[in-house]
């Protein structure tokens, strides 16, 4: 969608400028900045309204073919446990490296999966860490007797200072004093 968008902007510069219309010009009627009116100006000259066209996505190209893609969202379906990993149920961007390393025996980065996991419409999951000796009732016990007394209260909504040496409120000074005034 950006991408159209700002070669159709770039289509309507190469039209004022068959008009004869500046730079200066088409950047005010474009809103665009003077730098990029300029260089629009300069690859018209030099090659038309061809020159301004899009040539496509920026970046690298996938390493994996539309079909290995077909078959990695069939794998991403299957879920986790169908490729080994049983303890959970949440396909990481790690997990999702190793899966393409492991099939198509390319590798990808954990950033490189995420990136092709939201292509493909998956959003990679982190897990939550968890002791695997963790005791469930001793810690809900826990949370319900000990939290609820070493939590407190809180502070009461009296009247607080940041002021470790002067604690107490405008309305405490003496009217001698600078700033007594204020309020």
């Amino acid at each position: 969608m950006g991408r159209q968008r700002r070669e159709s902007v770039r289509m309507q510069a190469a039209e004022l400028f068959e008009q004869e219309v500046r730079p200066p010009e088409v950047a005010r009627r474009l809103r665009v900045s003077l730098k990029s009116a300029y260089q629009w100006h300069q690859l018209w000259r030099d090659g038309g309204r061809e020159a301004l066209a899009s040539r496509g996505p920026s970046g690298s190209r996938c390493r994996l073919s539309p079909r290995c893609l077909e078959k990695l969202a069939g794998y991403l379906e299957q879920g986790p446990a169908a490729h080994g990993w049983v303890e959970d149920q949440v396909w990481t961007a790690a997990r999702v490296a190793t899966l393409i390393g492991r099939k198509f025996h390319v590798s990808y980065s954990v950033s490189g999966a995420t990136r092709l996991m939201h292509r493909l419409g998956f959003s990679p999951q982190v897990p939550a860490r968890r002791v695997a000796e963790r005791d469930e009732q001793a810690v809900t016990a826990w949370k319900e007797a000990t939290w609820a007394e070493v939590k407190g209260t809180g502070r009461s909504a009296g009247v607080t200072s940041a002021s470790r040496t002067k604690p107490g409120s405008p309305a405490g000074r003496a009217e001698h004093v600078p700033g007594a005034d204020a309020e």
